[in-house]
């Protein structure tokens, strides 16, 4: 997408982030939710913008050794053009690195999720039951590992 601008999350994107959330989920983060996750060091928050307007975002928290994909989210008139992978290909510049792990859970019934997050290598690690509070729906939980250069395999013993 050549008109997309991706950068960080400022506090200042909060109100038309908060919008994009309301209308996104069933049960959306609060502003104080955003907040904190913007106050982590370790985290990465970006926005997609596009002409200076917040048309999606994306919030990923460190936990020791493991990425947390926590909420993607793509302004509803936009879906499906591109920006939800602008934004995780982007995290990924920032984040990736040989052993680098990822996590996220995402509703079972979310089946372009599920599919955008396979394609960038995600798979499937079971499922968290009644996970979300709206609906008792399940979760799926998705891990994605960043392989070691083929030199490190082969000096591990691992073809």
């Amino acid at each position: 997408m050549s008109d997309l601008e991706i950068r960080r999350l400022a506090y200042a994107d909060l109100p038309q982030v908060i919008a994009i959330e309301r209308r996104a989920f069933p049960t959306p983060w609060s502003l104080a939710m955003f907040v904190l996750e913007l106050s982590k060091p370790s985290g990465i928050c970006l926005a997609g913008l596009i002409d200076g307007r917040i048309v999606g975002y994306l919030v990923c928290s460190r936990y020791d050794t493991v990425w947390h994909l926590m909420n993607v989210a793509i302004d509803d008139r936009l879906l499906r053009r591109g920006i939800a992978t602008a934004l995780i290909e982007r995290l990924f510049e920032l984040a990736d690195g040989p052993g680098e792990q990822y996590t996220l859970e995402v509703r079972t019934s979310n089946g372009p999720a599920i599919e955008l997050y396979g394609r960038f290598g995600f798979r499937s690690a079971g499922t968290r039951r009644a996970y979300y509070h709206d609906n008792r729906e399940d979760a799926l939980i998705m891990w994605r590992t960043v392989p070691a250069p083929a030199a490190d395999r082969t000096a591990a013993g691992h073809p």
